[in-house]
C-alpha cells in the first residue's frame, strides 16, 4: 500500500468547531442566519481591530464582488488589478461589465508594483479614463507594500481594495492585513489558514457600509412586511453552521500562524546550503507573513534542478505540490485586458513552486518531504 497523501494545504481543526455546530443543530439554526454568525463576525472585528467591521458571507469572491458595488464600479469602468494572483481577484470585476487593468509585481514582495502602478493610472488618465479601484493582494500571505501603494492610490483618488483571502494573521508595520486598504476582503476557504469550510468576509470600516453589503447579500430586501425589492441582490450571506465552525478556528488562529511559520523554516533548512533556491520572503521588519503557503523559484542552471523534477519527486511519494499562479494578463479569458509592467510576475511564474504548508504537517511527513526533495535535487 502507497503513502498517504500529504495535501498542498488541507483543513486543520481545533477543537470546539464540532461543538459549535452540534449546538446549532440542537437549537435548530440551521438555515443562514442565527447567532453564529454575529459572534463570528465579532471575533473577527476584535482580532483585526482598527475600527474594521465584519460581513460574513459565503466566500471570498462573493466579499470581492460586494466591495466593488460599494465602490460604485460600474459597467465601462476600469479597476486595476495586480496580475500575479488567483483569478477570483479579477473575475469580479467581470461580473460588473468593468475592465480589469493588470499590473506587474515587485521583486521584493511578489505583490504589485509601486512604480507599474504609478505608470498605469498615468497612462489610464491620459486616455481619458479613471480607474475606479484598485485590488491591491497579499499574495501567499505576504502584505501588499502598502505605504507605496496607498500613497499613490490617495493621491489619484482612487481607493484600494485589500484581497487579504491569504493573510488572516499577517501584519503590515503591525497592522493587520485586511485592514490596511479602503475595504479588505478574507476568505475561508477549505484551504486557507482557518476553514469555515466554504466562506469569507468583506471588511469595511463604517458600519453603513456593512449595512448596505449585508442588504445587498441576502437578495436586498426592503424593509416591508412583503418582499419588497429597489436594488439587485445576492445569495450571499454564510450559514450559521460554517458561521460555528469560524468561531472554532478563530480559537486556533495564531497556533496555525506559528505552525505555518515554522514550517517555512523548516524548508529553509532543507535548502539551506543549495544555490539557486530562493524564497518569497519577508522584504523587511514591516512585513509579518502568517506564510500561508511557503513558496520558492528555483533557478535551474544554478540549483541542478527544476520546479518539475522537485515537483515530480514529491508526486512520487504522494506529496502534492502546485506551480504559483499564471499571472492573469496571460490568461486566455484576459488576453484582451490592458498590462503594465516588466514581466515580473511571468519570471516567478516559470521559476516557482508552492510546497505542502499545512498547520498540521506531522514528523513524519516533514521527513517524507525533505527525502522526497533531497532526491529531486540529487536527480540532477
Amino acid at each position: 500500500m502507497g503513502n498517504s497523501k500529504i495535501y498542498l494545504s488541507p483543513p486543520h481543526m481545533g477543537n470546539n468547531e464540532l461543538r459549535n455546530i452540534q449546538q446549532a443543530f440542537a437549537a435548530n439554526w440551521i438555515a443562514p442566519a442565527g447567532p453564529d454568525i454575529t459572534a463570528f463576525e465579532q471575533n473577527i472585528e476584535q482580532y483585526l481591530g482598527n475600527s474594521i467591521y465584519a460581513a460574513a458571507l459565503n466566500s471570498g469572491s462573493a466579499a470581492l464582488h460586494l466591495a466593488l458595488i460599494l465602490l460604485n464600479v460600474r459597467r465601462g469602468d476600469e479597476v486595476i488589478c495586480q496580475s500575479f494572483t488567483f483569478a477570483a481577484s479579477a473575475n469580479p470585476i467581470m461580473y460588473l461589465g468593468a475592465t480589469p487593468i493588470f499590473v506587474d509585481s515587485e521583486p521584493y514582495s511578489w505583490n504589485i508594483c509601486p512604480n507599474s502602478l504609478e505608470d498605469a493610472i498615468k497612462s489610464r488618465l491620459a486616455m481619458g479614463k479613471a480607474p475606479k479601484a484598485i485590488i491591491a493582494v497579499d499574495l501567499y500571505g505576504m502584505p501588499y507594500n502598502a505605504n507605496a501603494v496607498n500613497a499613490i492610490a490617495l493621491r489619484y483618488g482612487i481607493p484600494v481594495i485589500e484581497d487579504s483571502a491569504e493573510a488572516l494573521g499577517s501584519t503590515y508595520n503591525g497592522q493587520r492585513c485586511g485592514t490596511l486598504g479602503d475595504i479588505g476582503i478574507l476568505s475561508f476557504n477549505g484551504n486557507k489558514i482557518i476553514t469555515t469550510s466554504a466562506g469569507g468576509a468583506l471588511l469595511v470600516k463604517n458600519r453603513q457600509y456593512k449595512e448596505r453589503a449585508l442588504h445587498l447579500a441576502t437578495q436586498a430586501k426592503d424593509n416591508y412586511p412583503y418582499y419588497h425589492h429597489t436594488d439587485i441582490g445576492y445569495n450571499y450571506r454564510m450559514s450559521n453552521i460554517c458561521a460555528g465552525i469560524g468561531r472554532g478556528q478563530m480559537e486556533v488562529l495564531e497556533s496555525h500562524i506559528n505552525a505555518r511559520r515554522e514550517v517555512n523554516t523548516f524548508y529553509r533548512e532543507i535548502f539551506d546550503g543549495i544555490n539557486g533556491i530562493t524564497f518569497q520572503s519577508e522584504p523587511d521588519k514591516k512585513y509579518f507573513s502568517n506564510y500561508w503557503l511557503t513558496a520558492i523559484t528555483v533557478d535551474a542552471a544554478v540549483a541542478g534542478t527544476d520546479i518539475h523534477e522537485l515537483m515530480k519527486a514529491l508526486a512520487d511519494d504522494n506529496i502534492e505540490s502546485r506551480y504559483l499562479w499564471k499571472p492573469l494578463h496571460t490568461q486566455p479569458v484576459y488576453k484582451e485586458a490592458p498590462y503594465y509592467g516588466n514581466a515580473v510576475c511571468e519570471g516567478l511564474f516559470e521559476s516557482g513552486l508552492c510546497v505542502p504548508s499545512g498547520s498540521g504537517l506531522t514528523d513524519d511527513e516533514r521527513a517524507r518531504i525533505a527525502e522526497a526533495i533531497k532526491k529531486g535535487i540529487g536527480k540532477n
